[in-house]
């Protein structure tokens, strides 16, 4: 059982960190009943989530599956610096009540994939506000400028004499904090998050809580033109409160290969089911 639930949480993944402690999770809630936690950060930018987003929610919903309590954070603190993960300039600010509203929105929307039973909704405000000037002085001394510019949007920021923020340096370091705070078991983000992730387990070391999380990472999902990721502002989403009639005809619009790719990453179907679906490729009533 513990190989089967392995399987399904390696699934699509792009890499994992420390596979072995995920196996050792696994362990000792099928044979101790001891569950785990496993996190997810989603900074509330915008209102609405899509198919991109649930490439993390449905590995959450395996993990929960397999015993673990899922930690969905919201990062209402960090969604007014921006992740600088892949950007070309500071983001502009976000102001807390576009905050506050779009955060309240993923809460309507999680649990459309999600156990409620088996989550637990954080707003990482709740432990960052209360580090004060003091506390967020001493986060900074965890890590040096040196290897903060060794990432690569910085480091081509950098080289290209693009301006870099303060706030910015403090991004992933802010996100590790939250797995200091919340013991995290295990993290999951996609592969542009690998940076932001790995402080998390940099962070609980120094902090000495114990444990290393694991890092689960999953790969950046296509939008319906099999080539750029998936964005609203691309246009080639589809969005998790669309329409029915509109998701389906989206739906009908991806091709054949891209179509394998969505049943891996997005589809509840396990991957015997799935492979059996590959075997008869016309026989797709059932999807």
């Amino acid at each position: 059982m513990i190989q089967t639930a392995l399987r399904e949480i390696k699934r699509g993944a792009a890499e994992i960190i420390d596979e072995a402690r995920i196996e050792t999770l696994l362990k000792n809630y099928f044979e101790k009943g001891e569950t785990y936690t496993v996190k997810a950060g989603f900074d509330p930018t915008a209102p609405d989530l899509h198919l991109g987003h649930t490439v993390l929610l449905q590995k959450l919903a395996i993990f929960q599956k397999f015993g673990a309590h899922i930690q969905f954070l919201i990062g209402d603190f960090t969604a007014q610096i921006g992740d600088p993960t892949g950007k070309s300039e500071t983001r502009k600010k976000l102001l807390p009540a576009q905050v506050l509203e779009n955060a309240q929105s993923y809460k309507d929307q999680v649990f459309k994939i999600l156990d409620p039973e088996k989550t637990t909704v954080v707003f990482n405000s709740e432990w960052i506000n209360p580090l004060g000037a003091a506390g967020m002085l001493e986060l900074t001394t965890t890590y040096n400028v040196a290897r903060m510019l060794e990432r690569d949007d910085f480091d081509k920021r950098y080289k290209g004499g693009v301006s870099i923020s303060i706030s910015e340096f403090l991004y992933p370091l802010l996100q590790g904090y939250d797995s200091v705070y919340l013991k995290s078991d295990v993290e999951i983000g996609g592969t542009d998050q690998k940076f932001n992730l790995l402080m998390g387990r940099h962070l609980q070391r120094v902090y000495e809580i114990g444990k290393e999380q694991a890092v689960l990472m999953m790969p950046i999902l296509e939008g319906l033109d099999g080539v750029q990721k998936m964005s609203k502002s691309l246009g080639n989403y589809i969005g998790v409160i669309e329409a029915p009639n509109d998701m389906y005809g989206k739906v009908l619009s991806i091709s054949d290969t891209l179509m394998w790719r969505y049943y891996e990453l997005l589809s509840t179907k396990s991957l015997d089911e799935i492979d059996e679906l590959r075997s008869e490729p016309f026989n797709v009533s059932s999807t």
